[in-house]
């Protein structure tokens, strides 16, 4: 599921509204930075010299990898094979949320009636094999993508385009189902790889058989040396077609970049100080005040620095299965969230470093406030039979807060008072040493785990389930065994984390959308089945102006919300990251929107690397300029 999300992250959203369309760049709002013929992305360093090593860890749970193939359901491919191999028709940029620009495809053209895009195939593409890309390759990836031996997710996210249609040896049309101003992207981000892969003959190995045989792709990178299920290192294609076109200029600049698994994050992070690696994340805020310390922080051989950003917050929480009896009712689910004390853990376990997720599309413009005004109500009325009435009547919910001081508001206590009476007026009581419905079973939870560090968070938040007469198991599992109950919808309550969009999308019918509810391996964790979202997913994705996808989404949050679909977790306002001194350099400036594994794989670079003229003043020591 992670390479799915990646290409999400890929096609950031766009699309065109109005006229036809026909440039080097494409944008959703006709917001375009740069103009034909531009050198190079502004955060980039068009002179950095190329060489030299980086050896890092998934930002993932990752724990070992199966297969060479990152579009089947089965199995784990290594990390950051995706953006590693795999060129895109169009190709994103970390300043403009809502714009891509020309990779493979050297020009765009989208009819008047926005219901299909043609795609020129840029002349000098090549696969790593040497055979030029060809719109006969991207029809067979975009048909070999959305066929069933596919990931599902695949046809859940190309599901609104009717097919692709080779015009001539370079140019291809894709048609779609419906006008939608961010289908154009979505086709723009598809992954091409050559025909030729899992051919064997005159015949095409089905693609779910496709498990160890190497991609044939165009991408930066090629795989190198491996050691299988361990670790995987990719190395820099010296012949890489697009090496000098403006939207790679100044990226992929090392040599080689070695991706190293450890099963266990304790040992993970001890590697990390003995030299093992030289870049990390932090996501536990524990962890960042009292591991990242030692004699190398303090010599300045290990750097530890918060990044500042200006991405969307990320969507994290305890996610229930809706597809279990038990969590059907929508008022045993809010009873469930009173439970969680979140001021207690961001005191004691959190060092006060986080916020709390509020709302599915967390600190953006997208997030619903107070009650629905006048747009709003202009989607909802028409829905008003299929909602609760308080989608209209009540201010949109908003997480419990638990107070110090018990006379300025409430307390825990407070919360599970409330929490017992919404369980019993959903049939669920206390009796016999268990919180038990009509016909005598009793309310149990398991939470699932693949790293162990939602212990900490889970162990206070089950005693506070137990006052009810919950029964709670935490279990840590592998996380192979993790994503594969998670693919067949085997678990009770799941931890999740989605990371913030600027231009939320197509990306949403499949994570909340009812027809990929039970389509195994879908993103939609939850099982949500809404006829009143779906409607609004359908204007989401509709949008042709700015106001309209804000106002959408803000309607589409309002009615998750109502919903209590989740227990809401939080998020931090930067990227807390470590690396070794002496291995990058960098610009100096930082772009608006960015991951950091990503800011740092594709844009730094080894200050020992010598094939191309000296960098831009900067240093790897230098503490990081902030995003504006």
């Amino acid at each position: 599921m992670a390479h799915f999300w990646t290409l999400c992250c890929l096609a950031l959203g766009l699309g065109v509204a109005g006229n036809a369309w026909a440039a080097h760049a494409y944008a959703q709002f006709g917001d375009i930075r740069y103009p034909v013929g531009f050198s190079h992305f502004a955060y980039v360093n068009p002179a950095a010299p190329k060489g030299g090593e980086i050896m890092l860890v998934p930002p993932t749970r990752q724990s070992n990898f199966d297969k060479y193939n990152p579009f089947t359901l089965k199995g784990s491919a290594p990390p950051s094979m995706l953006g590693m191999l795999f060129d895109t028709l169009l190709v994103g940029n970390m300043d403009e949320p809502t714009t891509a620009y020309g990779l493979l495809a050297s020009d765009v053209a989208v009819a008047s009636d926005r219901m299909s895009v043609n795609f020129q195939i840029n002349p000098l593409a090549r696969f790593h094999n040497g055979d030029p890309v060809l719109a006969a390759d991207v029809r067979h990836s975009f048909e070999r993508l959305t066929s069933k031996q596919a990931a599902p997710q695949y046809r859940t996210y190309f599901g609104e385009v009717k097919g692709a249609t080779v015009l001539a040896e370079r140019s291809i049309r894709f048609d779609f189902v419906r006008p939608n101003s961010e289908l154009p992207l979505i086709v723009g981000s598809l992954p091409v790889f050559s025909q030729k892969w899992g051919l064997e003959g005159n015949t095409h190995k089905p693609l779910d058989q496709l498990v160890m045989d190497i991609p044939i792709a165009s991408g930066p990178y090629r795989i190198g040396r491996v050691q299988f299920g361990k670790d995987i290192t990719y190395e820099r294609d010296p012949n890489y077609w697009a090496r000098d076109l403006n939207v790679r200029k100044g990226q992929f600049n090392f040599d080689r970049i070695t991706y190293k698994i450890y099963k266990d994050s304790t040992a993970q992070l001890e590697a990390f100080k003995a030299g093992e690696f030289d870049y990390m994340q932090s996501f536990i805020a524990r962890e960042w005040a009292r591991a990242f310390t030692g004699r190398a922080f303090e010599r300045g051989d290990l750097i530890k620095a918060e990044l500042a950003h200006g991405n969307a917050g990320d969507f994290q929480g305890f996610l229930f299965n809706t597809r279990r009896d038990k969590f059907q009712d929508v008022r045993v689910r809010q009873a469930i969230a009173l439970a969680m004390d979140f001021e207690w853990l961001n005191r004691q376990l959190f060092y006060n470093a986080y916020s709390r997720v509020r709302g599915y599309f967390v600190a953006s413009d997208f997030e619903a406030m107070g009650r629905p005004g006048p747009e709003e109500l202009a989607l909802l009325t028409p829905l008003r039979a299929k909602l609760p009435a308080a989608v209209f009547d009540q201010e949109v919910p908003q997480p419990p807060q638990t107070a110090l001081d018990p006379a300025s508001g409430h307390t825990l206590r407070d919360h599970l008072r409330q929490a017992r009476d919404l369980l019993q007026a959903a049939g669920w009581t206390y009796r016999d040493g268990a919180l038990r419905n009509a016909k005598g079973q009793a309310f149990s939870i398991e939470f699932l785990d693949s790293s162990g560090s939602m212990g900490r968070v889970v162990t206070p938040f089950a005693k506070n389930l137990e006052k009810l007469g919950i029964k709670v198991q935490y279990k840590v599992i592998d996380f192979a065994l993790l994503q594969k109950r998670m693919d067949v919808f085997d678990f009770d309550i799941i931890s999740n984390r989605t990371v913030g969009s600027e231009a939320p999308g197509t990306e949403l019918l499949e994570r909340y959308g009812s027809r990929s509810a039970d389509v195994e391996g879908s993103g939609n964790v939850i099982g949500l089945k809404d006829p009143a979202v779906d409607a609004l997913l359908d204007k989401v994705v509709s949008a042709t102006s700015r106001p309209e996808l804000v106002t959408s989404l803000r309607a589409l949050d309002r009615v998750l919300r109502h919903g209590h679909y989740v227990v809401p977790h939080w998020y931090g306002a930067v990227h807390r990251v470590s690396w070794r001194a002496k291995a990058f350099a960098r610009p100096a400036d930082l772009p608006r929107f960015y991951q950091p594994e990503k800011l740092v794989t594709t844009v730094w670079w080894s200050p020992t690397a010598t094939s191309a003229p000296g960098p831009t003043p900067s240093t790897a020591a230098q503490p990081a300029k902030k995003a504006p």
